[in-house]
């Protein structure tokens, strides 16, 4: 079908709608009672913080195309016109479910742990005196009015800034002006209490002193706005120099059309109606929220380091992982045989040690690696600059069309630049998501290639909250594979017929369909079949047309979908062989990985790409097999421990909404706290054995030779 929607309906849920759906489950977690009150005070930002990014693309996009007069249905039926107020009411149902919770749940429960925010107006004297002295002399240096009239036009506004508009009394009609809340510094200020821990949010400060910024004028009203812009980069990639064209459309980014307008409920009419026309808005796009705006600075707050005892019990990755336990030598223990790393339960800081020593080992002849997102002090990126400043051959494809992380990527791609490295941009119209790091090394019996294949991004502060897996390698057929890849990504090479790799978007989308089709087959002929499946998004219309079939052939089929689920299960006659969860916990689930069973001889797989269309044909992904047999039980019994967990996990029902997993008679099973403890167990076991080894004492000769040696 190369992609393409058949014409023929079939259950399907809109991803946008879906995509609300997910977001809900994250809020879920902000009710929770059982969960510690700084985590569901970080669950309310995430939910805030997701919804925003969702509006700068998604909804943007929905808006464009409506603008655009674009009819065409996706494949649920909808168009454009019918999905956005369908989607316009699902959010605004949603902001007040998030207003509710912080002011019904999570403030009474702050309360109870003698946190509190207190308004200028509830505080005491010491505390309005303490404000006051803050305002005078930290705030009212940075602030900056800015009258709005004739000769001042309404200033341009930066995406997501929180803003307050005054209206102040002129002659015969009122005039505005704009103060925007600087986020140099902390949304937050504690003040003294004689009880608990009392805060005060920056905004109500500035209009408790909004006097002091007008003193020649009557202020009318106050009101707190945020506006969200379209941040959907256009680039064009066909120009001479990309780096320059991206550079460019990040400014644009910063003036895009307003697609959402927040202000406080109790905003005056009249302040009102000047925002809405001065910002062009409609008012589908207008949210009246009960305050506080910009849920997200909840995440910073969640994050004080004395609060953590209010806090998940951090999940503390193991170093040295279990299967490099004892090696002095990455390499050695590599060549021993295929090892693999499951983040955060095992440190990431065993990838950044490949790297490390790839870039101070003289036998290391050369290093390539994609990277897509990276953190702002990479310690990946530090060890490539080291290898090509001790003259090793290093060549980096930074994706420099990854979303929001563009600015860094730009800045990361000049300094590998500079050191030396030849760096690549991506590929035209596709971006590289693949996760592949290649070293080149001279060993005693010839060039060998080490790789390191993984679900995650070559990112050491995600790799903290983020499960993804890891397998290192230096079999041959995947070191030539290696090298294939990367010389289509850096060269003009045709794509080549892969020993093991399975690469988008060439040879993705026909060999999971010949999986599917694999298993169906299987069925009829009565032999062992199914389909264990784990990405973060479902999306892809042919893929769920062919899981349809494999159900109504009766092939088993369980989807660990964290996201976006455009599948119904359940559906008598079409689906009732599929079965949907999602796990939403402590951390966030971003691993992929496929089983298919195989007629009894289970074939696993691993990578970088989820079942959406833009995977399977508009980016450079990599999904490789997991043939280590110790691997493929570790990886088999990783997919049963998810499968088995009742309290992160939830279920879709063929109405489509999640239910949480019936617990009764069953022991609770986190499966994220079940693979910490995993991790910790496998690694005290080699700890106690090298305990409980005889000291062996070093005897005179012993050193002597050890000398002459």
């Amino acid at each position: 079908m190369n992609g393409k929607t058949e014409k023929t309906k079939f259950p399907y849920i809109n991803r946008e709608l879906s995509w609300m759906d997910f977001n809900a489950r994250v809020l879920e977690e902000a009710f929770e009672r059982e969960n510690p009150i700084m985590e569901r005070i970080r669950f309310l930002a995430i939910s805030a913080s997701n919804l925003d990014e969702f509006f700068m693309v998604r909804v943007a996009g929905v808006k464009e195309q409506v603008n655009s007069d674009y009819r065409a249905e996706d494949p649920s039926g909808l168009t454009p016109k019918q999905l956005l107020p369908l989607l316009s009411k699902k959010i605004h149902a949603f902001t007040e479910r998030q207003y509710s919770c912080l002011h019904r749940s999570i403030v009474p429960a702050m309360k109870k742990s003698g946190i509190g925010f207190l308004f200028p107006e509830e505080m005491n004297a010491e505390q309005k005196h303490f404000i006051s002295d803050y305002f005078d002399k930290v705030l009212f240096p940075v602030l900056t009015p800015l009258a709005v009239d004739t000769s001042r036009p309404f200033p341009l506004l930066a995406n997501k800034s929180l803003n307050i508009a005054v209206r102040l009394k002129g002659e015969e009609d009122s005039y505005f002006a704009v103060v925007q809340v600087p986020s140099i510094l902390s949304r937050y200020l504690e003040v003294p209490s004689g009880q608990g821990k009392a805060y005060v949010l920056l905004e109500n400060v500035i209009m408790y002193k909004l006097g002091e910024l007008f003193e020649l004028s009557d202020i009318q009203s106050a009101c707190p706005f945020r506006m969200t812009r379209n941040s959907d980069l256009d680039i064009d990639e066909e120009s001479e120099d990309l780096l320059i064209e991206i550079q460019k459309s990040i400014k644009k980014r910063k003036r895009g059309k307003p697609v959402r307008l927040e202000l406080l409920q109790k905003c005056d009419p009249e302040t009102r109606e000047f925002l809405i026309d001065t910002l062009d808005i409609s008012e589908d796009d207008i949210y009246g929220l009960p305050g506080p705006l910009d849920l997200t600075f909840f995440s910073k707050f969640a994050s004080i380091p004395e609060y953590e005892n209010l806090c998940f019990k951090p999940i503390k990755p193991v170093y040295p992982p279990a299967d490099f336990w004892g090696y002095d030598d990455i390499f050695e223990a590599i060549r021993e045989k295929d090892r693999m790393v499951h983040h955060p339960y095992e440190s990431f800081g065993t990838v950044v040690d490949f790297v490390r020593s790839a870039a101070e080992d003289k036998d290391v002849l050369a290093i390539k690696q994609t990277l897509y997102r990276v953190s702002g002090h990479s310690p990946i990126v530090a060890a490539l600059i080291t290898a090509a400043e001790n003259g090793k051959q290093v060549t980096v494809l930074v994706e420099l069309k990854a979303r929001f992380d563009e600015e860094n990527n730009i800045l990361w791609a000049k300094k590998l630049e500079e050191a030396g490295c030849h760096v690549i941009y991506g590929l035209a119209g596709l971006k590289t998501h693949c996760k592949i790091l290649l070293v080149v090394r001279r060993d005693e019996d010839g060039i060998r290639r080490y790789l390191h294949m993984g679900t995650g991004n070559y990112n050491d502060s995600t790799a903290k909250i983020y499960t993804d897996i890891g397998i290192f390698t230096c079999k041959e057929p995947y070191g030539i594979d290696a090298s294939s890849l990367f010389n289509v990504l850096t060269g003009y090479s045709r794509p080549p017929e892969y020993n093991r790799f399975v690469v988008a978007p060439h040879g993705m989308r026909s060999f999971f369909q010949r999986m599917i089709e694999k298993e169906v087959a299987n069925a009829l002929l009565g032999l062992p079949c199914g389909i264990t499946v784990k990405v973060n998004s479902l999306v892809d219309p042919d893929i769920i047309v062919q899981l349809y079939k494999a159900s109504q052939s009766k092939v088993p089929v369980k989807l660990l979908v964290r996201g976006i689920c455009c599948l119904i299960p359940g559906l008598p006659g079409v689906s009732e062989n599929i079965t949907v969860y999602s796990i939403v916990g402590q951390l966030l689930e971003h691993s992929r990985i496929f089983k298919f069973e195989n007629a009894g001889n289970p074939k696993i797989y691993m990578g970088s790409a989820d079942w959406m269309q833009r995977n399977l044909d508009r980016r450079v992904e990599l999904v490789f097999p997991v043939e280590d047999e110790d691997l493929r039980q570790r990886a088999f019994s990783i997919l049963d421990l998810m499968l088995s967990d009742n309290i992160n996990a939830r279920v879709m029902q063929s109405d489509t909404v999640y239910a949480h997993i019936d617990k009764r008679g069953k022991a609770p099973c986190n499966c994220q706290t079940e693979f910490s403890r995993l991790a910790q167990e496998a690694v005290k076991k080699f700890i106690e054995q090298d305990s409980n080894k005889p000291f062996r004492p070093i005897y005179s000769t012993e050193l002597m030779n050890k000398d002459k040696r």
